[in-house]
């Protein structure tokens, strides 16, 4: 009874709530950025480098071996260009994410409450009156 009062607890903690719910925001916001790459960013680098996308760069070493429409052995090939896109997605993911993080950083400070302000010195009479009574105590 003791391992499952303890998972309960564990699981129940707002910091494993908190982290489940960031990653199931980082995956569709994952998604979002990876549509952003695909379907937008990449047709423009793609029409800028008249019409070449970097996932049909490959280095063949063995070409298909055909029996007719039949694929006897399929193509084997180092999908170098594949390999740029998803390095290429992930640097745009990062971008997105740091610029996710400084915006909630920079509401973050302004949410943060002025510090207080240091109290105001004693007025004359004040002073003058605490000097009195600390004069009279010591007689």
């Amino acid at each position: 009874m003791g391992l499952l009062k303890e998972f309960k607890e564990f699981a129940v903690k707002g910091n494993v709530v908190d982290m489940a719910i960031g990653v199931v925001i980082g995956g569709a916001f994952g998604k979002i950025v990876t549509s952003l790459v695909s379907d937008i960013i990449m047709p423009l680098i793609s029409a800028a480098t008249g019409g070449l996308t970097f996932t049909d760069w490959k280095w063949v070493i063995r070409e298909a071996v055909m029996n007719g429409e039949e694929v006897v052995k399929p193509e084997l090939a180092l999908t170098w260009g594949n390999f740029i896109q998803v390095i290429f997605d992930f640097i745009i993911i990062a971008f997105c994410i740091f610029l996710v993080v400084k915006g909630m950083n920079k509401m973050k400070k302004k949410e943060e409450p002025a510090p207080e302000p240091a109290p105001a010195e004693p007025s004359e009479d004040v002073k003058l009156l605490t000097e009195i009574r600390d004069l009279l105590k010591k007689d």
